[in-house]
C-alpha cells in the first residue's frame, strides 16, 4: 500500500470473545468488506496493515476478524480506528461522479466572477451535496452540486468551473474587500 489511503470504515466496538470488531462502513460499497483480504488500520495516526481472517454482515455494518486480534481486550484497543485501503483499490465511478476526497482542495472558478476560492467541505443534504468554498473575497460560499451549476471538474489541474445561480451571493455581489 502506498501513501494514498482512503477510509472505508470505522471500528465501533467489539463482538464476542474471539477478537471480532464491529465496523460501520464509510463507503457506498459496503459489500467490499466481504472480500477484503487485508486492510490498513489507522489507530490515532499509526497505520498498520493487517490481514483479514474473516468478515460477515452484521446489522447495519460488518464484523471483521483481523489476524492477531484474538480477544475482546485486543479488539478494544482498535476501537474508533479507521479502516483504510489504497486509492488504487477504490471502485471505479461513472464519468462525472467523484469521491469526496477527490474534490476537496479543488480551486473553484465561476464563469462570471472568476476565482472564488478552494472547496473545503462537502455537506450531504439528502437531495444533493453542497460544496463549501472558502473565498477570500466573498467569504463562505455554499454551492449546490447540481449539473447546471457544476460545469467542469478537472482533477488533473485541481480546478472546478461553476456557474453560480442568480442570487447565490445575493447581498455580496461585490467582494468583501470592496465594501
Amino acid at each position: 500500500m502506498d501513501d494514498r489511503l482512503v477510509s472505508i470504515g470505522k471500528i465501533t466496538g467489539t463482538y464476542g470473545i474471539k477478537g471480532w470488531v464491529k465496523v460501520a462502513p464509510l463507503s457506498d460499497f459496503p459489500e467490499r468488506f466481504a472480500s477484503l483480504t487485508e486492510v490498513a488500520v489507522n489507530s490515532r495516526g499509526v497505520v498498520t496493515v493487517m490481514p483479514v481472517e474473516a468478515s460477515k454482515p452484521h446489522q447495519h455494518g460488518y464484523l471483521l476478524k483481523l489476524e492477531g486480534i484474538d480477544s475482546p481486550e485486543q479488539a478494544q484497543t482498535l476501537n474508533r480506528s479507521l479502516l483504510q485501503i489504497d486509492e488504487s483499490e477504490l471502485h471505479p465511478l461513472p464519468e462525472g461522479v467523484y469521491y469526496h476526497f477527490q474534490l476537496k482542495g479543488l480551486e473553484v472558478y465561476d464563469s462570471r466572477l472568476g476565482r472564488l476560492g478552494f472547496l473545503t467541505e462537502i455537506l450531504e443534504t439528502g437531495a444533493n451535496d453542497v460544496y463549501v468554498v472558502d473565498s477570500p473575497h466573498y467569504g463562505e460560499i455554499l454551492i449546490p452540486a447540481l449539473k447546471e451549476v457544476i460545469l467542469q471538474v478537472d482533477l488533473e489541474t485541481g480546478r472546478m468551473e461553476v456557474a453560480l445561480l442568480p442570487g447565490l451571493l445575493a447581498e455580496r455581489e461585490k467582494p468583501l474587500n470592496e465594501e
